[in-house]
């Protein structure tokens, strides 16, 4: 990247959070104006929290802080803010870790429902290490879909990794487990696997994740080496029960949040990072490329509220 990415990520990060930032904002605005912090404001804006998805145990904490030394004196909204944004960064920090590659080929298993733009994350990754200088497979795991076939196919052409695929509703576990072998013969750095998102049926998405899992561990032991799960952040509260479900049947091990530009519903990351504690390597706020980026607290807990960097 050149020297002005991280300003123009901030520029797209706050402006892809606008929604959330804007909704926060006018009501914590509504709120504090002309009143003091007493017991009635206070409770306004822990509700205020919770229909911004933040959860309700952390609106509660928020609550509190915001109560310390400032109740029921005049307080100015963007004093509100800057606390709402430093409470937000503790609840991040621990979770905003890189996505760190250890191993050769280093396999990462990509799960998420249908929709949550799983497909089109993996082939932003694959760009992001191709610019890296690193070698990748894409791995067509998605046997159900011939659209996310065909999609991954069209990643490989345009960010020159290498794709396995077949048919559609051919076995996904026998296609990794030829995937896995080939990239160890072609020492490929990077294998990218996709996998169906049915949750309709549960049992059936278990047990294929669970025998891609057992089948590329004939041929590595230590595969996959990160299970990456991909949460719709215009989903809201539906992304909590998306990484329980992901959690047990697949072993989610990180998340990327994608769509944070499409909806005032940002706060989900935060609850979700307060609730299951899992690494969020990568967040994206629109379709291109370079809209998915490594996660930082700091920067996503200011543009949520609306803060300068």
């Amino acid at each position: 990247m050149n020297n002005n990415a991280p300003t123009s990520w901030w520029k797209r990060l706050s402006s892809g959070l606008k929604r959330t930032s804007s909704a926060l904002g006018t009501s914590i605005s509504d709120l504090v104006t002309k009143r003091k912090l007493d017991a009635t404001t206070v409770e306004d804006l822990e509700h205020e929290l919770i229909r911004a998805d933040l959860g309700p145990d952390f609106a509660a904490r928020i609550a509190d802080a915001l109560a310390q030394g400032r109740f029921d004196k005049d307080v100015a909204h963007e004093e509100v803010k800057a606390v709402l944004a430093g409470e937000i960064e503790k609840v991040l920090r621990p979770v905003a870790k890189p996505l760190e590659v250890t191993t050769r080929p280093f396999v990462i298993l990509v799960a998420g429902v249908n929709g949550s733009g799983k497909t089109t994350t993996i082939g932003k990754l694959a760009a992001k290490f191709r610019s890296e200088g690193k070698s990748v497979m894409l791995v067509a795991g998605d046997t159900f879909r011939a659209a996310a076939i065909d999609q991954l196919k069209i990643w490989g052409e345009r960010t020159g990794a290498n794709v396995m695929a077949r048919e559609p509703d051919s076995d996904a576990a026998s296609l990794a487990f030829d995937a896995l072998r080939a990239a160890q013969a072609q020492s490929i750095d990077i294998v990218l696997v996709d996998t169906a998102g049915r949750l309709q049926n549960r049992r059936e998405l278990m047990s294929e994740l669970e025998k891609i899992v057992r089948v590329m561990r004939k041929v590595d032991a230590t595969a996959p080496h990160t299970v990456l799960l991909v949460l719709d952040a215009t989903v809201g509260q539906n992304a909590i029960s998306q990484v329980e479900i992901f959690s047990k049947t697949a072993g989610v091990t990180g998340l990327v949040m994608t769509k944070l530009d499409g909806t005032a519903r940002g706060g989900i990351l935060v609850a979700i990072a307060d609730k299951f504690k899992l690494p969020v390597h990568f967040i994206g706020v629109g379709e291109a490329v370079d809209d998915l980026q490594p996660f930082t607290a700091r920067d996503f807990a200011r543009a949520m509220v609306g803060l300068d960097s």
